[in-house]
């Protein structure tokens, strides 16, 4: 047996107000719903190749902006993109991370190792994600990292102009 309830109005449970239908739920905020639901999603693209054999962090170019509904909002930032290690010694590679402004939120030093172990070109991804805190409400950019393990090596990301992702999903608090 198939029911259907059909109604024009939706009374709150203290009857202090109601909830209007018309084809979708209106008056529906980001404060209605509840903790550990999806309130936004953000994602920025590269193809821009980025080569470095510097070992300080460099940009990947991939990076985005997203304004948090409330402070209290966790952030889960992610990331996947086309990597080339080119190396003339063994055991050598790069490392990644993600940035919050000018803060590592990874903060472990080498957080992502591309390893490189018969000294030849490797092709690959790097990819990570970390579920971040950043207790603000104002506007956020993340940005992705990388550097070279040593000299010799000489990393690259969105190789042959290959495109590469970043997302930012807010998740309420």
């Amino acid at each position: 047996m198939t029911s259907k309830l059909k109604t024009d109005i939706l009374e709150t449970v203290s009857g202090s107000g109601t909830i209007a239908l018309t084809n979708q739920l209106s008056g529906m905020t980001s404060a209605s719903v509840p903790s550990g639901s999806v309130i936004q999603v953000i994602e920025g693209t590269t193809a821009t190749q980025v080569l470095t054999s510097s070992s300080s962090y460099v940009t990947t170019g991939l990076t985005l902006t997203i304004t948090p509904s409330s402070a209290s909002s966790k952030i889960l930032v992610s990331f996947s993109t086309p990597v080339d290690a080119v190396s003339g010694t063994t055991h050598t590679g790069g490392d990644f991370t993600i940035y919050r402004g000018s803060t590592d939120i990874l903060s472990r030093g080498s957080d992502t190792y591309y390893n490189n172990i018969n000294s030849v070109n490797l092709a690959g991804y790097a990819a990570m994600s970390k579920l971040d805190s950043p207790n603000t409400a104002s506007a956020v950019t993340y940005t992705v990292y990388f550097r070279a393990r040593n000299s010799n090596t000489t990393m690259k990301t969105q190789h042959n102009n290959s495109q590469g992702t970043i997302t930012a999903i807010e998740i309420k608090g």
